[in-house]
């Protein structure tokens, strides 16, 4: 019986590009949500509720893609069709949100603003876990943890350029990055607008460079043990989701632990970054969302969140030969409690240039998520599906987003009197807790 045949390095970098377009279109709704949403009006201790779009959108969205993923066979593929309808509609996302004020007149614009929030983050989570399922559709066991590997990479990539363009375009290119009250400066607006171009092109390119097996050939190749046209007589709906849910691995419940408080952490920091830095080194007052200073404070954490993800992109070439040493879990650990340590140290900066630092030991945790949880996964799972078991894995990181988006913000203002930077030291914590909740995890392909 035939097996999945290893890919060159070029197929493996080809089948991640669009993932690179995506990652753009993220960092810069990472990096810039919470101050178009200030600038529209929404105070710091409303931030987590707007973005609450964010992870409740996504928890609905990825196991029904997931699901219907896995039964899906059009002359585009399996996957790639979803690759390209959420590039489609994250790209319009992309162009309105920032002009969200075009409907003041009949809408509240940062709820507009909260709105294409949740449409773009929907078309994300469309793209996104088609291609964590598109890994393990194509490598064998033995190169997804590369296969991985290559998607942090270029997640990375795509992730420094999309933070750091609102600096680039107003430091260097002279856009303009301030505005009126109540609208977004155009260093913004014109770099959604890229933003979208980006997303479009990576997408087609990975649509045009890799061809997807078909249910007959996987078949023939003992990755599956059901027919596909079996899969979608026995195995359709919400039903079958939650009997899945239900009957998911144990490995994958373990690592549903760490995934938890892994993302608790990072929607800490995505939502209250922006005002933390602004408020504890800047010494801007909380409400100061127009001002230069806090322009420049905004801008600044663009160029840090790029740093986290270059050091991402950088790391990730290392940690297959690092987990070939010291296992996958310990890999993950380590990672883990070194961006602990970098998010609990910021309270202890005062100079916006040395954040650099902490953002590095961030940048480390930032590569071990975006690809250790998903290689120990893949081992566990049955091949027939992929798309369905990755897509509830994604509950595990959406639900403690909402966690953090219903209860960030209140204990932000009533136990810390609105002084966001501890957000980022409850942030630093939860990645220890997760670190520590590795030992308890089961890794089958180790």
């Amino acid at each position: 019986m035939k097996k999945l045949p290893r890919l060159s390095t070029a197929q493996i970098w080809n089948m991640s590009v669009g993932f690179m377009g995506i990652q753009f279109g993220f960092a810069l709704q990472n990096a810039n949500v919470s101050r178009i949403l200030q600038n529209f009006g929404a105070n710091v201790e409303h931030l987590s509720w707007f973005w609450l779009a964010a992870p409740i959108t996504g928890m609905l969205v990825q196991p029904i893609v997931g699901h219907y993923s896995d039964r899906t066979w059009t002359r585009m593929g399996r996957r790639r069709p979803f690759f390209l309808a959420g590039a489609i509609f994250a790209a319009i996302a992309l162009i309105f949100m920032p002009n969200s004020g075009m409907l003041a007149a009949f809408i509240p614009p940062m709820f507009v603003g909260a709105g294409m929030l949740m449409v773009m983050d929907a078309s994300f989570n469309v793209s996104m876990e088609p291609f964590r399922a598109l890994v393990a559709d194509k490598l064998p066991n033995e190169q997804r943890t590369k296969g991985f590997s290559v998607q942090t990479t270029l997640i990375g990539i795509g992730a420094v350029a999309g933070s750091a363009i609102t600096y680039v375009l107003a430091e260097w290119l002279g856009v303009a990055k301030t505005a009126p009250e109540g609208s977004v400066s155009p260093n913004v607006i014109y770099s959604f607008y890229v933003g979208a171009v980006i997303l479009i092109c990576s997408i087609i390119w990975t649509v045009v460079t890799t061809k997807e097996y078909s249910p007959k050939e996987l078949k023939d190749m003992g990755v599956s043990d059901t027919s596909h046209e079996d899969l979608i007589e026995k195995e359709s709906g919400f039903t079958q989701i939650f009997k899945d849910f239900a009957n998911m691995p144990k490995t994958m419940k373990q690592l549903g632990v760490v995934q938890f408080f892994s993302w608790l952490a990072l929607f800490g920091m995505w939502v209250f970054t922006t005002p933390a830095i602004a408020q504890h080194i800047y010494n801007l007052p909380a409400h100061d969302t127009y001002s230069e200073t806090y322009n420049n404070a905004a801008n600044w954490v663009g160029i840090l969140f790029g740093i986290y993800n270059g050091v991402a992109a950088i790391f990730a070439f290392a940690l297959p030969a690092i987990a070939k040493k010291i296992g996958r879990k310990s890999t993950h650990a380590i990672a883990l409690t070194i961006g602990a340590i970098g998010m609990i140290s910021i309270y202890f900066v005062s100079n916006p240039t040395m954040l650099i630092f902490p953002m590095i030991a961030i940048g480390i945790a930032w590569a071990g998520i975006l690809s250790m949880p998903y290689a120990i996964l893949s081992s566990s799972l049955p091949a027939a599906k992929y798309g369905i078991y990755m897509g509830l894995f994604n509950f595990f990181i959406t639900m403690p987003q909402i966690v953090n988006g219903l209860f960030g913000g209140p204990i932000i203002k009533r136990v810390f009197d609105s002084e966001a930077i501890f957000a980022l030291i409850i942030a630093g914590c939860s990645l220890l807790i997760a670190a520590i909740s590795l030992k308890f995890v089961d890794d089958d392909g180790e």
